[in-house]
C-alpha cells in the first residue's frame, strides 16, 4: 500500500477503517512541513480505497495535536511573504483534502487540541473526545490568526462562537466543546468502543450516498472557495512577516511575554 514509509504517521487498517496516528509524541504531535505533507498524502491515498469507509485520526502520547511545532514557527518567521504563502497553501490543502475525502473522517481526541490541532478536529466529520481534552484557537496570543482553519471552524461552529474563541485565544473544556458542536461525544473510558460503533453504523450506509452528503453540506456552507482560500493564505502570510507577528513568535520561542502584554 506504500503507507508505511511515513516519518510522523502510523497507519493501521482495521476492518472498514484506517486509523492514522500522529506520531510525534515528544512535541505533542505538532505540525511541521513533513507532518502536513504526510497527512495530505495519506488521506488522498486512503480516499481511493473502496473497502475503507472511515479514516480515524488520533495522537500518540499525551496529546491529540498541539498546533504548530516551535521550530517550524521559528523557520516560518524567517521566511519571505511568498514562502509563507506557499507554506500556508500546503496547510490549506491538507484541511481541504480531509474535508473533500469521500470517506467519513473521525477525530479521536485526548489531551490538547490547540490551534491547527483544533482545526483538524473541526475539519473532521465526527469527533469523539475524552473528558480531559482541552481545545483552543490560541493563534492571537502569538500575534497571528487561525486563518487557514477559519473556514472549516466557522462552518462547523457558526461565526458568533468561532469569533468569540478566535478573539480571546481561550482554552475550553471537552464539555464546552460538546455544547458548541466542535465535538460530538465525550467518552473517556471507551473512546475506541464509541468510535467502533460509529464505524459499524457507517459500514451499513451507502458509500456513494455518504460521499454525496458530504459534498452537499460543503456546497451549502461554502462561499466561493477560491476567494476564501486566497483570503486565508494572505492573512497568515501577512501576519507572519509583520512586526507584531515577528515579535509574538520571537517571544514564544524565547519563553517571554510579547511586548503588547502589560506589565502587572
Amino acid at each position: 500500500m506504500g503507507m508505511n514509509n511515513f516519518n510522523y504517521l502510523q497507519i493501521e487498517i482495521s476492518g472498514a477503517a484506517a486509523w492514522i496516528t500522529l506520531n510525534r509524541p515528544e512535541i505533542h504531535n505538532a505540525f511541521d512541513e513533513t507532518l502536513i505533507a504526510e497527512i495530505t498524502t495519506a488521506v488522498l491515498e486512503l480516499s481511493t480505497k473502496g473497502d475503507i469507509r472511515a479514516i480515524v485520526f488520533k495522537g500518540a502520547g499525551k496529546s491529540f495535536c498541539a498546533g504548530a511545532d516551535l521550530e517550524y514557527m521559528g523557520r516560518m518567521a524567517q521566511y519571505s511573504r511568498q514562502q509563507n504563502l506557499e507554506d500556508a497553501s500546503k496547510l490549506q490543502k491538507m484541511f481541504q483534502t480531509i474535508t473533500d475525502s469521500p470517506k467519513v473522517t473521525i477525530a479521536r481526541v485526548h489531551g490538547a487540541a490547540l490551534g491547527g490541532g483544533a482545526g483538524l478536529v473541526a475539519a473532521c466529520d465526527i469527533a469523539v473526545s475524552s473528558h480531559d481534552a482541552t481545545f483552543g484557537f490560541t493563534e492571537v496570543r502569538l500575534g497571528l490568526a487561525p486563518a487557514v482553519i477559519a473556514p472549516f471552524v466557522v462552518r462547523k461552529l457558526g461565526p458568533s462562537v468561532a469569533k468569540s474563541l478566535f478573539i480571546t485565544g481561550e482554552r475550553i473544556s471537552a464539555d464546552f466543546a460538546l455544547r458548541i458542536g466542535l465535538i460530538h461525544q465525550v467518552e473517556s473510558f471507551n473512546q475506541d468502543a464509541a468510535i467502533h460503533k460509529r464505524i459499524k453504523d457507517i459500514s451499513e450506509t451507502g458509500p456513494h450516498a455518504v460521499a454525496a452528503v458530504k459534498l452537499l453540506v460543503n456546497a451549502i456552507t461554502t462561499q466561493t472557495d477560491d476567494e476564501i482560500q486566497k483570503a486565508t493564505v494572505s492573512c497568515i502570510a501577512d501576519l507572519r512577516v509583520s512586526e507584531e507577528g515577528q515579535e509574538g513568535i520571537s517571544a514564544f520561542l524565547n519563553k517571554r511575554k510579547p511586548n503588547w502584554v502589560p506589565n502587572e
